[in-house]
């Protein structure tokens, strides 16, 4: 029998641990800015280091409109299974931080502990409108125009239900390791009021929240990025 998952691309810097997994957005990949700094970052100072495209993105296999955040969510399990040997430090950018809050309070041996770049759980509950939401479910798929890349951003049906029955900030959030949430003030895709209750919700007495005031979503000049890589140093002390 054949495994009907995706194959993954993934880049693996063999290194000193706790090894640091770069999870990216939605419908970006291994190739940004911020996980090919980070992965420098690495080399040069002997950490182990792992980016990765989910599966119908970038270079792994699969169809980007077959995907679901559950998927994805896998995606990331099998390649911390597969690639990491003891608790990795999860660096969730945008969706990539829904991911590591749910693989967190779910499967707490695998994490060391959390950085969020503008993290957007709950993302398909806020971050549509009521005829936005009745267009999917209708029609099945939407399409937005993107800031980031000349086609449309889509979003499927299945990746929306599976986001509303994945939704985390109802309540505490049971998270104990260390967490750093990194979010810009002029975040036009993810209000950076919802880093503040995010850091409420978790249950660890280890949270701390920067707040960039000039800082965009992407967070990607090289002062954003060496402010990431710092907080990341905070909860991976240099090997």
């Amino acid at each position: 029998m054949t495994d009907p998952r995706p194959a993954l691309a993934y880049h693996l810097t063999p290194g000193a641990g706790p090894t640091i997994v770069f999870l990216p957005g939605y419908a970006s990949d291994m190739t940004g800015a911020k996980a090919l700094a980070i992965e420098a970052w690495a080399k040069a100072t002997g950490r182990a280091f792992l980016r990765f495209d989910y599966g119908g993105c970038g270079a792994s296999e699969g169809v980007f409109e077959e995907q679901t955040l559950a998927g994805w969510r896998d995606d990331v399990l099998e390649l911390l299974d597969k690639l990491v040997d003891g608790p990795a430090v999860l660096v969730g950018s945008s969706m990539g931080g829904w991911l590591m809050l749910l693989i967190a309070r779910d499967h707490p041996g695998k994490v060391a502990a959390l950085v969020g770049i503008a993290p957007a759980p709950d993302f398909t509950d806020w971050g549509f409108t009521v005829e936005e939401k009745l267009a999917i479910l209708s029609a099945g798929r939407l399409e937005r125009p993107s800031p980031y890349a000349d086609t449309p951003t889509v979003y499927t049906r299945a990746f929306w239900q599976s986001g509303e029955a994945n939704r985390l900030m109802f309540g505490p959030i049971a998270i104990d390791v260390p967490v750093r949430l990194i979010h810009g003030m002029v975040d036009r895709d993810v209000p950076w009021n919802r880093s503040v209750r995010l850091a409420e919700l978790i249950r660890s007495a280890d949270v701390q929240l920067t707040l960039v005031k000039d800082g965009d979503h992407r967070l990607s000049r090289d002062a954003d990025i060496a402010r990431i890589i710092d907080l990341i140093e905070q909860v991976a002390p240099r090997p």
